[in-house]
Parts: structure tokens; C-alpha cells; sequence
């Protein structure tokens, strides 16, 4: 941590006395830090507009205090342009292995923030659908002479094949990002934290996410969405959320390229989280087209 970024929190004009602070490890786009002052442990997040990352601060802070009054956050007890302070809760960060776990808990808590989470956005909508993400990726990344240029038209091919397959769902407001370190546990409930691509979708999205990001089988998949619909999915159901399974990962692999042109995050390496991604968009392709073929045009 440089004394500039020290300067910069220790201005921050909401703490109580001095204060210690400690780099929080993870964040792939924003820099974290935890902060003790007289009143107890912060969070600090500092991070920028990234327009092509459709990530706005400005929304992400109003979403952040939304999903507060809606019980599924920690406080926001601060904000400024490019900086967000919350509530420390020393709650346990999920990895792959517990959100399999604890599949039918967070399908209960998806359900319960997409119902909710209306009733406290303010401001103008913003509209999440990963298939529009996808293709404006690729105008971004032939724009800046991507290395992966050549592969574009096949990428957008594949999203479109994997939009076919989705199916009419009523539009909810998503979180948009459930990578496992999103959810907290603190003993007692679940929580959510980063809100960077929250909007409204509809809930296959997160669904998947959840899903994909954290390696479920197909039992696990079955779990998941029998938990969130309150019955057993039929065909179509498994059909949609296997594609969209594809469509988030075939998103986070073409994110990460993008962030190869456009960021610098401390201990960040984007270039093998790309080939990570892609590596298990490949497995997950195979396995959704082994079982339901190729979507026809």
C-alpha cells in the first residue's frame, strides 16, 4: 500500500480517532481495505467509473444503501465520488466448496433479493442481460486490437445459439456478480456484497452465476433451481440454466479480456484468469451440447 492511497483514507472524513488499516485481498477491479477506528472495523472500496465494464460508482453506491434498508448488505456508513466505507461484520467469505454447500440457502436468499430489492432501487433503471454484455465486449475488444480479435465472431455466435435457449421469466432486480467471495456468512445468515453489476434481469442470470462460478454438478444445478422455483425443473428450465451457465462464463472469460486492455488491479493477472475462464467454458459447452445439441437458428 503506497502512502498516497494512506493519505487518501486516512482524509476520509468519517472515522472516530486514529486509525490502523490492513490491504483486504481479492478484488480483481477495486482495491479494499479494512480500517479500525475508535467505533470498530470498516471496509474501505476504492474504485472508478469503468464505462467499459458498464460499472458506474455513482449506482453502485445507491445500490449498496438499497440492499442495506433491505437487510441484505453491511451498512454503507459512507460514500464520496470513487469511495465507499461500510460496516466490518468479521463474517466467513464463501469459496466454491460452501456455496455448493449451502445451494439451498442461497437460492432462498437469491429469491428473497430479487423480490425485495425493487421496492428500495431509486433512479433511473439500469438493465442487465448478459447476451448485450457479450456483444458489446466484443465491439470493445476489436476496438482496442484485443489479442483475441479473431476469436469475436464466434464468441458473439455462441451468445447468440445461447440466448435462443433461455426462456420467458418475469424481470427481477439481480446482483449480477455471484462469484462465491460475494457471499458472507456470518453464523447466523447469509450476505451480499458487491454491487457493481446489480440490475434488472431476470433471475436465470444469478442463477447461473451461482452455479457456474462455483462448480456445481448437475445434481447441485437441479438443487439450486428446485430451491429458487419451489418445484423440480422441467427440461426447458435445465435446458435454459445450462446455456446460461455457458453465457456466464463465456461473459467473465471476455470481461477478463477486456480488463487485460483497460486495468491494472494490484496482484491482478488477467491474462490467465481469461484462459481460466475459457478453459471451463469449454467443459461446460461440452457438457451442454452433449446432452441438449446445438440450439438452431
Amino acid at each position: 500500500m503506497g502512502t498516497k492511497t494512506e493519505d487518501r483514507i486516512r482524509a476520509l472524513p468519517c472515522w472516530n480517532g486514529g486509525i490502523a488499516i490492513e490491504p483486504l485481498k481479492g478484488g480483481l477491479s477495486n482495491e479494499n481495505f479494512l480500517v479500525t477506528d475508535a467505533a470498530g472495523k470498516h471496509v474501505v472500496r476504492f474504485g472508478r467509473d469503468y464505462p467499459f465494464h458498464h460499472v458506474y460508482r455513482d449506482r453502485e453506491i445507491m445500490t449498496a444503501q438499497a440492499a442495506y434498508e433491505a437487510g441484505f448488505a453491511p451498512e454503507l456508513q459512507y460514500a464520496e465520488p470513487g469511495a465507499m466505507v461500510t460496516a466490518y461484520l468479521g463474517a466467513k467469505t464463501f469459496g466454491p466448496d460452501d456455496v455448493r454447500e449451502n445451494r439451498i440457502r442461497i437460492a432462498e436468499l437469491a429469491r428473497r433479493f430479487h423480490e425485495e430489492m425493487p421496492k428500495h432501487i431509486s433512479g433511473a433503471g439500469f438493465m442487465f442481460w448478459v447476451f448485450h454484455v457479450i456483444r458489446d465486449y466484443a465491439r470493445t475488444l476489436e476496438a482496442g486490437g484485443s489479442r483475441m480479435t479473431a476469436e469475436l465472431p464466434h464468441y458473439v455466435a455462441l451468445a447468440d445459439e445461447l440466448e435462443r435457449a433461455q426462456m420467458a421469466l418475469p424481470v427481477v432486480f439481480g446482483h449480477n456478480d455471484l462469484l462465491p467471495a460475494n457471499f458472507l456468512d456470518d453464523g447466523n445468515r447469509l450476505w451480499l456484497i458487491d454491487f457493481e453489476y446489480a440490475g434488472f434481469n431476470t433471475a436465470m442470470f444469478d442463477l447461473a452465476g451461482v452455479a457456474s462460478n462455483a462448480g456445481m454438478s448437475e445434481q447441485e444445478s437441479e438443487d439450486l433451481l428446485g430451491a429458487y422455483f419451489g418445484h423440480a425443473p422441467n427440461i426447458p428450465l435445465r435446458r435454459a440454466h445450462a446455456a446460461m451457465q455457458c453465457a456466464s462464463l463465456l461473459r467473465e472469460a471476455m470481461w477478463s479480456m477486456v480488463s487485460e486492455l483497460h486495468l491494472t488491479a494490484p496482484g491482478a493477472d488477467y491474462v490467465a484468469y481469461t484462459a481460466e475462464n475459457l478453459e471451463r467454458l469449454d467443459a461446460a459447452l461440452e457438457h451442454y451440447r452433449m446432452i441438449y445439441g446445438k440450439t438452431a437458428s
